[in-house]
């Protein structure tokens, strides 16, 4: 068992927690996680870009280490990257990183699938990124799935899955197949493609929950 202190999680969606608590009770059994969840952090970087939200992701960051927290896992792929450069004083990781790097490794043809708009440009960059530090040369192309986030924003999240899995089957001629944000992650089940499909949250668990080991 993990005693060593609280994960903190930060969410944009309430709709993660019940995921993140279920891959804890899996694969992580003592490990203490404490979710914030704010919505608007979202919203607002969907309206003027994720750099518009440094200030409160940052304020978001520091309460939780206040908090008690050891290390925080952001779980939002739009604004991971300013959680990652905001720096709280413990490690901060972006849920999405341990599955770039498995992409990146699985080949150089990567496709970026995305329900928001938001989050395209922040996942291309973060699989570039991992693909330089692996000194390998990656060809990323995305694919926005048109109509879903209506759909998970109004709630019906079995049409939303099931887009995101037929957006995914439409992709042949790749190496992996990244679902670029955690609310993708049912999507991997129904998918029938023999491109590897990769999704966030447990590779990213698993990291957040070695940084708090060794904190």
């Amino acid at each position: 068992m993990n005693r060593s202190g609280p994960l903190a999680l930060l969410h944009t969606s309430p709709l993660h927690i019940p995921v993140f608590d279920a891959l804890r009770d899996e694969d992580h059994e003592g490990l203490e996680l404490r979710h914030m969840v704010d919505e608007e952090l979202l919203a607002r970087a969907r309206r003027e870009g994720p750099a518009a939200v440094a200030g409160e992701v940052r304020a978001a960051l520091d309460r939780a280490v206040a908090d008690g927290a050891r290390a925080v896992l952001c779980t939002c792929s739009t604004i991971g990257a300013v959680a990652e450069e905001a720096g709280a004083g413990v490690p901060v990781l972006r849920v999405d990183r341990p599955m770039a790097a498995a992409a990146v490794a699985a080949g150089p043809r990567v496709v970026v699938v995305a329900t928001s708009e938001s989050t395209l440009e922040p996942t291309v960059a973060l699989v570039e990124e991992e693909a330089r530090a692996a000194g390998r040369s990656v060809q990323v192309r995305t694919l926005l799935v048109d109509g879903a986030w209506a759909r998970f924003e109004a709630g019906d999240i079995d049409g939303y899955v099931r887009s995101v899995a037929a957006a995914a089957d439409s992709v042949t001629d790749a190496d992996a197949i990244v679902l670029a944000q955690a609310s993708m992650t049912p999507a991997q089940r129904l998918t029938t493609t023999a491109v590897p499909v990769l999704s966030s949250p447990r590779p990213g668990l698993a990291a957040g929950a070695d940084a708090v080991h060794h904190a």
